[in-house]
C-alpha cells in the first residue's frame, strides 16, 4: 500500500445519522524546496465523517489541513467541498471553521464575545448573535463561563470557547489542527471525547490532525496515517491498529516488540511460533534469511513456569493495565501487556514461557 495514489474513498455516512458534505482532496502536490510537504496526496471524507490524519512531523498532514482551509496553496491538485471546486476560493470564502493548538481568543473579549466574533462579521443581528454563542457555549459545556475573559479561564475552557466559536457560523467542515496538544493530560482525554460527542451531535465533516496515536485512534471514523507527503493507510481505527498495511504503520501506531524470525512462505517464525504475515509480499526471497517481526505487547502471553526460558527484567504499572519485560536467552526482550491484577504473578526474576497469539504481523523495513 506505500506509494500508492489511488483515492481513498469514503464508506459513506452511517444511516440517518449526521448530515454534512463530501470533502474531496485530488493529487494535491506542496513543495518546499527540495522536499514534498505533499506528494500526489488523494483523500474522500464522507458527509458526517470525522478522519484523523497522523504521522511524524514533517509528513504532510498539517499542509494538507492548511490547502484545505485555503491557507496554504497547493502546486497542484484540487480541493472539492460537496462536489464544488474550491481550490482558488479565498479563506474567507470557504465557508470552514478551524481550530488550532493555540486558542486565538481575543483577550478582551469574553467567551461569548469571542463565540459572536464570525457571526457579527457575517452581519447577524445582535439578538440572533448573543442567542447562537449562548446555544454554543452550552452546547460546549461552559454556558456558565459566557461572561468571563480567556484569562479567567482554564486551557481547557478556552480550547471550548474556540470550538464553540468555530461551530458558531454554522461551517460545512470543521478542522482540528493539534487542538489538545497544549493541554494537560487529563482535561485532554476528556476535551478529546468532548469533541467527537459534540461532532456527532452537530454533524459536520471534520478533518482531525494530530500526533497523538491514541487520540487518532479514540475518535475517528477513519485514520489516515501519512508518510512523505502521502497516505500510508486508511481505514478504521481498528484496521489500522490490528491489520497495519505497512511496516511503517505497524511500527508507528501502538507499540511492537521487534523480534527475530524467518520466514516460511507466507509465515514467520517466532519464538517457536508460527505467525501469519500481514503482507506476504514483504517476506524475503531468501527463505532463510533472517527478519524482525513487529508484535503487539498485547499478542504476548506470559505462563509462570519453572522451566519457562524467559526471566522477567522489570514491570510498569499503568493503571488496569501493567507491561512486562522479558529477557529471552538469545538476550533478545519481549514486552507483554497483562492485566495489573495479575502483575503480582511477575515479580523480576521469574521464570516465565513466552507464547504468541496467532495474529497477523509485519515485518520490519
Amino acid at each position: 500500500m506505500t506509494g500508492t495514489t489511488s483515492v481513498a474513498t469514503a464508506p459513506g455516512a452511517r444511516a440517518g445519522a449526521r448530515q454534512g458534505v463530501t470533502v474531496r482532496l485530488e493529487a494535491l502536490h506542496r513543495r518546499f524546496g527540495n522536499t514534498f510537504a505533499l506528494d500526489g496526496l488523494d483523500l474522500e471524507l464522507a458527509p458526517g465523517e470525522m478522519v484523523a490524519l497522523l504521522g511524524p512531523s514533517g509528513c504532510g498532514k498539517t499542509t494538507a489541513l492548511r490547502v484545505l482551509a485555503g491557507l496554504e496553496e497547493a502546486d497542484s491538485g484540487r480541493v472539492l467541498v460537496d462536489g464544488e471546486d474550491i481550490t482558488d476560493r479565498p479563506v474567507n470564502r470557504r465557508d470552514m471553521g478551524m481550530v488550532f493548538q493555540a486558542y486565538s481568543l481575543f483577550p478582551h473579549l469574553t467567551a461569548r464575545e469571542n463565540v459572536e466574533f464570525g457571526l457579527r462579521l457575517r452581519g447577524r443581528p445582535a439578538a440572533a448573535r448573543r442567542e447562537r454563542a449562548g446555544n454554543m457555549l452550552d452546547l460546549v459545556g461552559i454556558g456558565g463561563h459566557a461572561d468571563k475573559y480567556p484569562h479567567q479561564l482554564s486551557g481547557g475552557q478556552q480550547q471550548r470557547v474556540a470550538l464553540a466559536r468555530a461551530l458558531a457560523i454554522e461551517p460545512r467542515v470543521l478542522l482540528l489542527d493539534e487542538p489538545l496538544s497544549a493541554l494537560d493530560a487529563k482535561v485532554r482525554v476528556q476535551l478529546r471525547d468532548e469533541i467527537r460527542r459534540i461532532q456527532i451531535e452537530v454533524g459536520t465533516t471534520t478533518l482531525f490532525v494530530t500526533h497523538d496515536q491514541e487520540e487518532a485512534l479514540a475518535v475517528a471514523d477513519r485514520v489516515g496515517v501519512m508518510r512523505g507527503g502521502r497516505l500510508e493507510q486508511l481505514g478504521p481505527p481498528a484496521e489500522i491498529y490490528l491489520r497495519p498495511a505497512s511496516a511503517f504503520v505497524a511500527d508507528f501506531v501502538g507499540l511492537s516488540n521487534r523480534l527475530p524470525g524467518r520466514v516460511s512462505a507466507d509465515r514467520v517464525e517466532v519464538l517457536g511460533a508460527t505467525l501469519p504475515l500481514v503482507e506476504p509480499g514483504d517476506a524475503p526471497s531468501d527463505p532463510n534469511a533472517p527478519v524482525t517481526a513487529l508484535v503487539r505487547p498485547e499478542a504476548v502471553d506470559l505462563v509462570a513456569d519453572p522451566d519457562g526460558t524467559g526471566r522477567v527484567l522489570a514491570a510498569s504499572f499503568l493503571g488496569p493495565i501493567s507491561r512486562v519485560t522479558v529477557a529471552m536467552p538469545d538476550d533478545t526482550l519481549v514486552v507483554a501487556q497483562v492485566s495489573s491484577a495479575r502483575l503480582a504473578d511477575y515479580a523480576p526474576g521469574t521464570a516465565v514461557r513466552v507464547e504468541l497469539h496467532p495474529a497477523p504481523v509485519a515485518l520490519a523495513n
